[in-house]
């Protein structure tokens, strides 16, 4: 059972996506867990076959306990006999008939109810199963669901953060430091970068910020790890972790990987991905863990200044206000310019507020022009 996140000590299996037997290959969806923020997707990470499933659907199950087993060394092989089938086998004759010949996972039949689908009507695996995975392409293959796709306990959800943010002050010696940026140049450029693409192709302001902050932090590398076990890791490349507002509340960060590598339009595109799926609870397991440092913004009409807490094991996370625009002296005259305050909240066993300061510095010259940022 992997972790996902500081805040998570067991997980609920929800229904295995891959039977033993099953060739499988890095990046496939293995199962479907539930945890305290919703449904999560496991993925492999390595190519091989999958040999035995250890856990049931419906089995909660701590982090770190062996829930299956792969055979990584001999993937073209066939497994022999028929015990490793066995879990799986006693976890679908519990399933519930659908029509003659098919059955429904009660993860399946409980999303396809909460989003007032027609059970019957969605297509099952090779083995007469619908699953998750049947229902969710069933979804994207026909009209909108009617009601949320994903089940989420708010109650938990927030247990899950309060003891998440907890232990990040608890354990955490934290130091803030803040700065009022001019983005006027950020914003005039992002206005003449738009009126050039199409509608569908067009910008928002969060897109390219994600980009000069994660491309600044590479010349902080002390903002940007892990602390574990006493010791810091730096990372050498940014994943930054999105601060996500979930429908009904709550907010989750999962992460986007080599935010400063991506162009302005595969970071656009990663974002609209990530938060389409994290409204829809369709996250990820990697997206969920590995993060180096977070990135959260208020985005419009909200406040001026965010100062966020720490998530371990991370060492930093970065807190952007809304843009307001305010008389500002510049070139010695006072001028209505458009201003947004930034925020590091800092570790400080690994750095200081002049790392801190150091960065909000470089990253108003980065804002300044935008264009070659």
């Amino acid at each position: 059972m992997p972790s996902l996140g500081a805040d998570m000590d067991e997980g609920t299996l929800v229904e295995w996506l891959k039977q033993p037997g099953d060739r499988i290959h890095k990046g496939d969806i293995l199962a479907v867990v539930e945890t305290q923020k919703g449904a999560i997707e496991i993925e492999v990470f390595s190519d091989g076959v999958l040999r035995d499933c250890l856990a049931n659907p419906g089995d909660r199950v701590p982090v770190g306990e062996v829930i299956a087993m792969l055979d990584s060394g001999k993937a073209s092989a066939a497994p022999t006999g028929n015990a490793a089938l066995a879990p799986v086998a006693d976890a679908r004759a519990s399933l519930e008939p659908l029509v003659p010949g098919r059955k429904v996972t009660p993860a399946a039949r409980r999303l396809a109810r909460e989003s007032g689908m027609d059970i019957s009507r969605i297509v099952p695996d090779g083995t007469g199963v619908v699953g998750l995975q049947q229902v969710r392409t069933h979804a994207e293959t026909t009209a909108p669901p009617a009601g949320p796709t994903g089940r989420t306990d708010l109650k938990e959800m927030r247990k899950a953060i309060a003891a998440a943010m907890a232990r990040s002050k608890r354990e955490i010696p934290h130091y803030y430091v803040s700065s009022d940026i001019d983005v006027t140049a950020l914003m005039d450029w992002l206005a003449k970068e738009n009126a050039a693409r199409s509608v569908a192709d067009r910008l928002l302001y969060a897109v390219p910020l994600f980009g000069i902050l994660a491309r600044t932090l590479l010349e902080t590398p002390e903002l940007n790890g892990h602390y574990e076990a006493g010791e810091f890791s730096p990372s050498q490349s940014v994943h930054a972790g999105i601060a996500i507002a979930m429908r009904g509340g709550g907010l989750i960060a999962p992460a986007i990987r080599n935010v400063a590598g991506k162009s302005l339009d595969e970071l656009r595109l990663s974002l609209t991905d990530l938060v389409g799926r994290v409204r829809s609870g369709r996250l990820r397991s990697s997206e969920l863990s590995g993060a180096s440092v977070t990135f959260s913004n208020l985005g419009e009409n909200t406040a001026d200044t965010l100062m966020p807490i720490i998530y371990p094991p991370q060492v930093a996370i970065i807190g952007c206000g809304q843009i307001a625009t305010r008389p500002w002296v510049k070139d010695g005259e006072v001028q209505i310019r458009q201003i947004m305050s930034i925020t590091v909240a800092g570790d400080h066993r690994v750095s200081d507020g002049r790392s801190a300061a150091r960065f909000l510095s470089r990253l108003e010259k980065h804002l300044a022009t935008p264009e070659v940022s």
